[in-house]
């Protein structure tokens, strides 16, 4: 007995092997292991170095012997998790390595759950200085996350992960003195080795790698709620640069960050080479399943990359943001007050998510607009991505006066003859953006939006039937300031109060600096002509009205007085709801069907479920029940009130006489309001000349009102043209939205009969209108599509920058061209012995002499040679010949 236990004492993996087998049976056994391990823990404790090797054997053994006696090695994963976390530092690379796969061996056996052995490894994270073992650790993490989540989302453990990394982003967070580090430096130590969280907070180590598992695990799509998303959101704030930038990548989108996140390269499948592996091996039914695994596999694992490259823009994770404008504040607030602590490059990257973040959530951060204007200039570097930023923090909320000193400045700096026609083209595009958001920015100013709106409502009073509007009119003129009175003060008050009326920045007419941009179409660059186009076709389409006369266009002139066209107020919206757009389109779809609109009891029955299937749709039991009851009597109070005519011409005649009443007052006010409008005019201007002699025109900020008006003509075209328009010539008014309920199969016809139509008015020669309209309602339904690219909607550089003319080559890229065109013509090239053979090499002498010409043959040295030969050396060289021969045909 003594000699077998010497024996298992001194070779413990047979001790393992047997323990495995008879557990009981070697009890005794183990319990010495047991004490001696706990007795070298102690001596580990107090020097590492001393029976390191012996340590880690016996650590690893027991590790394999835990299953068998649970009572005993209770205590044992906690003392190996207590070494790694408090002396980790002080330990040899092997025995880190050891004690590491210790924990995963104990968790692989369950002898401990995930909680406990990622409490252990996560904080090794930032503490491990070899790769190869930092690797390893994060493999384990991910991997292990990964194998919980797989069938169904595991709350608790994501929960106590996600507070783990909440900790670790939010530790030194509060060091705003650390702010735009970039986690280089060194801590100075203080007898402590280097390994202690509070040494790495200030490095932000924690944070970093609690950043780059939370991006892994969104990337692999284990984790897609909101509190991801808020620990990224975090290092977003957090003082160190590196940290800031990785969690910046995030919502961007940008995958330039892949040093550091250590991420494992996948190796594709060769499907070709399993395709030949089957051929050539032998036939079975197992490796068909084997093959057939593998290939979907394989198929599986190109679509999933196929989808993430498309993505490019975390979209998702941009509106799962909780408290967006806190968080764009706080973000604007760093990058404000530390201005000069952040590169060029970092400073752009907070731009861009600012940018992305107000665009997503239509957020008001204000400063920004005025933080930015500093950096508009040509020659300032990567300004093509700063115009990128401002024009995509524009939406349609953002009020006109912030956005005019911007545009102001874009046209100073790049839109004048001074500069390049590249810088000429990105200005343009860069305010062609910024009104495609916002149109309101080149509108009057405010106190000409009570004259517009004036005008507005006598339009609208035209088109009055009763006495109302004439009545309106009258009240309205009589505000008109007596232009005299308007002369007198003006005279009183002096130079002094010409200079306060001067308009600000904020405050000013851009109508002309409008008319101004779209005269660079007849420029001889094709990118500027496309830039000045563009801001042409954009203000046609939205605000004819702040166009001069001869840009509007027929069109645009014609659609002045419809809803989309009106110059509304600031905040108030165009798309009041009052008619389904093009329903008159499906009307006609099912006429022609031959699916007659039926409003019978027989109809509705059998049509009741029709085009609702694969619509989630809820049953409402409440209706259900009040149905049962029956119809219900309502009685009406005002039956007794209706007033009927005998003759309805009578009723028609008043009506036609009150038109036309109405629209001569109308003319006549118009006419009294232009006669004010001059006579204050000149009164102003003889005032100026008076007080400080003549000034131009666009010192005094006012704008000829009589460029942007509408003659009494075309006013009187655009009212007939709009009753045209409303419908077709002999087509009633749609019945089919008040005599049958449309599903959403219906709605989604819809939309395809729009596209048709708008398709064969672009084929019959609808013009450049018709392929615009085509090209919306295209972008419209592929919004609505859950399925495409969300990140669509985000500007890039090319959208500032336009259609540029291609430089020329230089030589590098003339080879590098050629080489390409060369790849996979290697049939078409020459057949010497260079390419034939294995070796490269050049052509022999032989093949060489072929080649060369007869009068530098005769004159060589063999040739020569033959000719001066003897009779017995030509007799030994015709034996030779034939002796080769014979042994040639043998």
């Amino acid at each position: 007995m003594g000699g077998r236990s010497v024996l298992l004492t001194s070779n413990l993996p047979q001790l393992q092997n047997l323990i495995k087998r008879d557990p009981p049976s070697y009890k005794d056994e183990f319990l010495q292991q047991w004490n001696h391990y706990n007795s070298i823990r102690l001596i580990f404790h107090l020097n590492p170095d001393e029976h390191a090797q012996h340590f880690r054997e016996l650590v690893a053994f027991i590790a394999q012997v835990a299953t068998c006696y649970p009572k005993e090695t209770a205590e044992f994963p906690s003392q190996i998790s207590t070494i790694l976390l408090e002396s980790y530092g002080l330990l040899s690379p092997d025995t880190r390595k050891a004690l590491i796969s210790t924990m995963v061996l104990l968790r692989n056996k369950n002898v401990i759950t995930s909680i406990e052995l990622l409490r252990t490894l996560f904080p090794l994270l930032p503490r491990t200085t070899s790769s190869s073992l930092r690797s390893n650790i994060r493999k384990t993490i991910l991997s292990d996350i990964r194998t919980a989540n797989l069938r169904t989302k595991n709350h608790k453990l994501n929960r106590a992960i996600q507070a783990m990394l909440f900790g670790m982003v939010e530790n030194g967070l509060e060091d705003v003195s650390n702010f735009g580090n970039k986690g280089k430096q060194k801590e100075a130590g203080t007898g402590l080795h280097y390994g202690t969280s509070d040494k790495t907070a200030g490095r932000g180590e924690d944070a970093m790698w609690a950043v780059i598992l939370t991006k892994e695990l969104w990337r692999k799509g284990i984790w897609d709620d909101v509190k991801p998303v808020s620990i990224v959101a975090i290092g977003c704030l957090h003082p160190v640069l590196k940290v800031q930038s990785a969690s910046i990548h995030f919502f961007l989108g940008d995958d330039d960050e892949k040093e550091d996140s250590d991420e494992e390269e996948e190796e594709d499948v060769d499907v070709r080479a399993l395709h030949h592996r089957r051929e050539i091996n032998k036939k079975s039914r197992s490796g068909d399943k084997k093959l057939q695994k593998k290939l979907n596999a394989a198929k599986k694992k190109k679509h999933g990359k196929t989808a993430i490259s498309q993505n490019k823009t975390n979209f998702p994770a941009l509106q799962l943001l909780n408290d967006p404008q806190t968080f764009a504040e706080k973000l604007f607030t760093i990058l404000d007050r530390y201005d000069k602590r952040f590169t060029l490059d970092h400073k752009i990257l907070i731009m861009q998510l600012l940018a992305r973040v107000i665009s997503a959530h239509t957020l008001f951060v204000m400063p920004f607009y005025s933080y930015v204007q500093k950096w508009l200039a040509p020659k300032q570097l990567r300004v093509p991505s700063i115009l990128v930023a401002l024009a995509q923090s524009v939406h349609a909320l953002i009020p006109p006066q912030t956005l005019k000193p911007v545009v102001l400045k874009l046209a100073n700096e790049f839109v004048h003859p001074g500069v390049g026609t590249e810088v000429v083209a990105a200005g343009i595009n860069a305010i062609t953006e910024i009104c495609r958001r916002q149109p309101l920015v080149m509108g009057p100013r405010d106190d000409d939006h009570d004259e517009l709106g004036t005008k507005e409502k006598g339009g609208r009073g035209k088109n009055a039937e009763t006495e109302d509007g004439a009545e309106t009119l009258r009240s309205e003129a009589k505000t008109v300031i007596d232009p005299e009175k308007e002369k007198e003060e003006i005279s009183r008050s002096g130079e002094g109060a010409v200079e306060e009326r001067r308009p600000s920045d904020k405050d000013v007419d851009l109508r002309p600096l409008l008319n101004d941009l779209i005269e660079y179409r007849k420029s001889k660059d094709k990118a500027v002509i496309a830039a000045s186009r563009g801001l042409l076709h954009l203000y046609r389409e939205t605000h004819p009205e702040f166009l001069k006369k001869r840009e509007r266009g027929k069109e645009a002139t014609i659609n002045m007085k419809n809803a989309v066209a009106r110059n509304l107020p600031f905040g108030h919206s165009t798309n009041a709801a009052a008619d389904i757009e093009g329903l008159w389109l499906l009307e006609s779809h099912f006429k022609e069907e031959g699916g007659n609109m039926n409003t019978d009891a027989e109809s509705e029955e059998d049509n009741d479920g029709s085009g609702w299937e694969g619509w989630d749709i809820e049953s409402d039991s409440d209706s259900d029940s009040d149905s049962e009851d029956g119809w219900q009597d309502v009685s009406s109070d005002s039956d007794g009130n209706i007033e009927l005519s005998d003759s309805e011409d009578e009723v028609d005649g008043k009506k036609v006489k009150k038109k036309e009443k109405g629209k001569e007052t109308e003319r006549r006010e118009r006419r009294r309001e232009k006669k004010a409008k001059k006579e204050k005019q000149r009164a102003k201007e003889e005032a100026l000349k008076k007080g400080q002699g003549i000034i131009e025109e666009d010192d005094d900020g006012e704008v000829d009102e009589h460029d942007y008006e509408v003659s009494e003509d075309d006013e009187d075209k655009m009212s007939v043209d709009d009753e045209e328009n409303t419908r077709k010539p002999g087509q009633d008014p749609s019945i089919l939205a008040t005599t049958k309920i449309l599903t959403p199969a219906d709605f989604k016809l819809l939309s395809d009969l729009r596209i048709q139509a708008a398709q064969k008015s672009v084929e019959a020669g609808g013009g450049n209108r018709a392929k615009r309209k085509l090209a919306a309602l295209e972008a419209e339904l592929k919004i609505q599509n859950p399925s495409d690219d969300l990140s669509a909607s985000f500007i890039s550089e090319n959208d500032i920058l336009g259609p540029r003319k291609k430089s020329k080559a230089d030589y590098a890229e003339r080879m590098a061209s050629i080489q390409k065109g060369r790849e996979g013509r290697e049939k078409f090239g020459s057949r010497k012995g260079k390419k034939t053979k294995d070796a490269p090499s050049s052509s022999t002498n032989k093949e060489k002499a072929r080649n060369k010409p007869i009068m530098m043959i005769l004159s060589s040295g063999s040739v020569r040679g033959k000719k001066k030969a003897s009779l017995r050396e030509k007799q030994q060289k015709l034996r030779a010949h034939i002796e080769k021969g014979k042994k040639a045909r043998r």
